[in-house]
């Protein structure tokens, strides 16, 4: 499988307070990859450098085989983009925002547009500040797929709408995501999302890479391992990643649950879901 995203070496440093630190990540095409970790993990900062928002302080990314510092119009053309942050000015309209487009985007396509508006039922005349979030978003959306971009970078694209809307949105990226030449680079707080439609998850804690695997090898091998207090000397300690100390038992996080499942026949051992893996791989003991 081709990578759109290759980044090796890189270090980016913010004083003495934290610093993002990559040794090699590479992102395939072709598939939704979930980008996942706490506030303040480096995640944000990740996005940044590869759409050389920001510069690096060490290291290299290459972005469709070109150096990501050149940055020219083949990878501008070739990447949608939505922040965290409304990027349009709030008095403008979406017939606005299309004759805009039409100007900075050569692969611009207006009947495309049109039809998602249509679509999601977006007012076309009235200006953004009278929009709700949720229109909003999926107007930053729409726009950012509109040009036919390969790559699509999204920072948080559903933090604070509801589940409805948060779904409408999910089904647009898997609209996007059929053919095989594009992918989504997804970074979101909701890992329940990536659970639904990612292919692969990055997990970045303290600026560093900590887990990169394909969702469903996360979701099938690790487990939570639940034991009273005086079962958990039984446990081999080769065997904990990490765990966490309730009142009356203990929650271990464990991977192979196949494998642990015949060695602790008398334990139970849960399917996990992302969210409970970030907490025990962040918060739980060693």
């Amino acid at each position: 499988m081709k990578n759109i995203i290759e980044i090796r070496d890189l270090v980016k440093k913010y004083d003495s307070k934290f610093k993002l630190e990559i040794d090699d990540l590479k992102i395939p095409s072709g598939c939704i990859i979930g980008l996942i970790g706490e506030n303040g993990a480096g995640k944000t900062t990740l996005i940044k450098s590869i759409l050389n928002i920001i510069s690096i302080d060490e290291g290299n990314i290459k972005i469709f085989d070109k150096d990501y510092q050149k940055y020219d119009s083949i990878i501008k053309e070739n990447i949608g983009v939505v922040l965290d942050n409304m990027f349009f000015p709030e008095l403008l309209n979406i017939s606005d925002i299309n004759k805009v487009m039409k100007d900075i985007y050569r692969s611009w396509d207006e009947e495309l547009f049109k039809k998602y508006i249509k679509r999601f039922d977006l007012p076309i005349n009235k200006p953004l500040k009278a929009m709700s979030k949720g229109m909003r978003k999926k107007l930053e959306i729409i726009t950012a797929i509109s040009h036919h971009p390969k790559l699509l970078i999204l920072d948080e694209p559903t933090s604070g709408l509801d589940p409805v809307v948060r779904n409408e949105v999910l089904d647009m990226f898997l609209d996007f995501i059929q053919d095989e030449e594009h992918t989504i680079l997804l970074s979101t707080h909701i890992t329940s999302d990536l659970e639904h439609i990612a292919d692969k998850i990055i997990f970045i804690n303290n600026g560093q890479v900590i887990l990169n695997n394909t969702r469903d090898d996360i979701l099938d091998n690790y487990g939570i391992l639940k034991c009273d207090i005086n079962e958990f000397d039984k446990v081999s300690k080769d065997d904990i990643i990490s765990y966490k100390k309730n009142k009356y038992n203990y929650e271990i996080l464990v991977k192979d649950i196949l494998k642990l499942s015949k060695k602790y026949k008398d334990f139970v051992i849960d399917k996990i879901t992302l969210e409970e893996l970030m907490l025990l791989m962040i918060k739980g003991e060693k």
